[in-house]
């Protein structure tokens, strides 16, 4: 019967750790991301019997912060638990090419052998983990599309190719900056035509400037005074917030915005692009499509799915992905069906 791992409660008296020697080996599987880094302990089985969870654990986004937060969470997910019983570990990382500068790499390395580690672990792309959440197939097709985009084929569990990805400068087409993007950009341009804002519009600018009324603005001082605020406003702050105007595209596009719907088309349709330069003659196995844009629930992902035949799954949990995947580093023969829905379906 396996035991969950947790941190003692804060307000309890003082205990001595008991540390739990498992019947067999243990696997470790992360995925840190932008947000937040989460780490999972199961036995051969696929019984999670530990957790951790801490703030963003990428590298690239996070540099100050990343290696501590991945520290602490594995710290958690193996408290409790005799971390040299862990055999074979797997992590996703968004961001991981920061690990090619030594110092990183050595501030990586240190959380994890400070976690009491002693197999080295298997870093991945977040591409591999997404993949592997969403099916148990060894072949396929993945996309994520959310604050950035990019996509990958997928043979025997390992990345084989990739396509976009290239940020959000050079890239991320249809992704989620991508929309933020030319939904101000959109504003701009109604400004400079001297063109009433529609829906859109209106909440492009409220989010942007949430004390300024945009009508009172247009009369008052010109429309050049607000576009004026717009570009200084959004010029100031990181490019990627832009993506924190996606959601008021989907709302705007709930509501027929009409400029809203041609950017949910445009954005689908970039991302079917963006994929379809994966394409072989040899094609086989589901697309798995990962990220808020790309969900189930976002327009731009239900027309993705539209475009595409075959299989095409929605990726789950990212962690119990990576978890699984170690089970298959550990044995091939514990990468089974029953182990992947128990891992990514809780």
């Amino acid at each position: 019967m396996s035991v969950e791992g947790s941190l003692p409660d804060a307000d309890a008296a003082p205990v001595d750790q008991v540390v739990l020697i498992p019947a067999g080996p243990l696997v470790l599987g992360g995925d840190l991301g932008g947000t937040s880094t989460r780490i999972v302990v199961a036995d051969s089985e696929g019984n999670v019997i530990g957790r951790g969870a801490a703030a963003g654990g990428n590298p690239t986004s996070h540099p100050a912060s990343a290696a501590a937060n991945f520290g602490q969470a594995l710290h958690a997910a193996l408290s409790g638990l005799d971390p040299t019983a862990v055999k074979a570990g797997v992590v996703g990382m968004a961001g991981g090419v920061a690990l090619a500068r030594p110092d990183v790499a050595a501030q990586f390395e240190a959380a994890w052998t400070g976690a009491g580690l002693v197999v080295p672990p298997d870093y991945i792309g977040d591409l591999e983990v997404a993949f592997a959440s969403g099916t148990p197939e060894p072949d396929g097709t993945v996309l994520i599309a959310g604050t950035g985009s990019n996509a990958g084929l997928v043979r025997n569990h390992q990345l084989l190719r990739t396509a976009g990805g290239h940020g959000w400068l050079l890239g991320d087409d249809g992704s989620g900056f991508w929309l933020g993007r030319e939904a101000v950009r959109s504003v701009l341009q109604a400004l400079d035509l001297r063109e009433p804002l529609g829906l859109l519009g209106q909440a492009v600018v409220h989010a942007i400037l949430p004390d300024r009324d945009e009508h009172a603005d247009a009369q008052r001082e010109g429309y050049d005074a607000l576009r004026d605020d717009l570009v200084r406003t959004v010029n100031s702050r990181p490019p990627v917030l832009l993506a924190e105007l996606a959601p008021a595209v989907m709302a705007a596009y709930a509501q027929d915005d009409e400029i809203a719907r041609s950017l949910v088309k445009r954005a689908a349709e970039l991302l079917t692009e963006t994929a379809a330069r994966l394409k072989t003659t040899s094609d086989k196995g589901p697309m798995v499509l990962a990220g808020s844009v790309a969900g189930e629930s976002s327009p731009v992902g239900q027309l993705i799915r539209q475009h595409f035949a075959g299989d095409v799954l929605t990726a789950r949990d990212g962690v119990g992905g990576a978890t699984w995947l170690a089970l298959g580093t550990l044995d091939p023969a514990l990468a089974t069906t029953a182990n992947h829905q128990r891992l990514v379906e809780h």
